[in-house]
């Protein structure tokens, strides 16, 4: 057996409006994510980022229009996914990216890994979602977006 690396990605995929993806995991119905999954090999963290977000939601988007936020995460793995690291690995390290789309659209979920998707504001994806480091990501949104766009902080996704 091949052992999944613990380096991962987090893409939170939006539109303008900060309207934000979600998707539900097939194993766990109810908890739903952002897109996420695991480096392969030596690959570049933003290849990785549009690979699995291509594989999960069969969108083709170009490497520049990903924002890497320089920001990671580190978390204990749920005790139920450990077997596919490495024996003794006990912690991942997350990369977090967004993706901003002109506006929200279908997707083409992966089956195997997830039931379906929906688009909603920020807030209440944010609450939505069962990992902490994702809504902190989704909160993070607005203030990410301004600074990307030059406006001042709280200009944007006040409502």
């Amino acid at each position: 057996m091949k052992y999944k690396k613990p380096v991962s990605v987090l893409v939170v995929i939006h539109t303008p409006a900060l309207e934000v993806l979600l998707l539900e995991r097939a194993r766990h119905p109810g908890f739903w994510q952002s897109v996420t999954g695991s480096q392969e090999d030596e690959e570049p963290l933003l290849a990785t980022a549009r690979r699995e977000v291509r594989e999960e939601t069969g969108i083709d988007a170009a490497m520049v229009d990903f924002t890497d936020w320089q920001l990671s995460n580190r978390y204990e793995i749920f005790a139920e996914w450990r077997y596919r690291y490495a024996p003794g690995v006990m912690q991942n390290t997350e990369h977090v990216f967004s993706l901003c789309l002109p506006e929200r659209m279908d997707v083409t979920v992966a089956p195997d890994e997830h039931l379906g998707f929906r688009w909603l504001p920020w807030r209440e994806a944010a609450a939505a979602c069962f990992s902490w480091s994702n809504r902190d990501a989704i909160l993070e949104l607005p203030q990410r977006v301004a600074r990307r766009a030059g406006l001042g902080a709280g200009r944007l996704g006040d409502s």
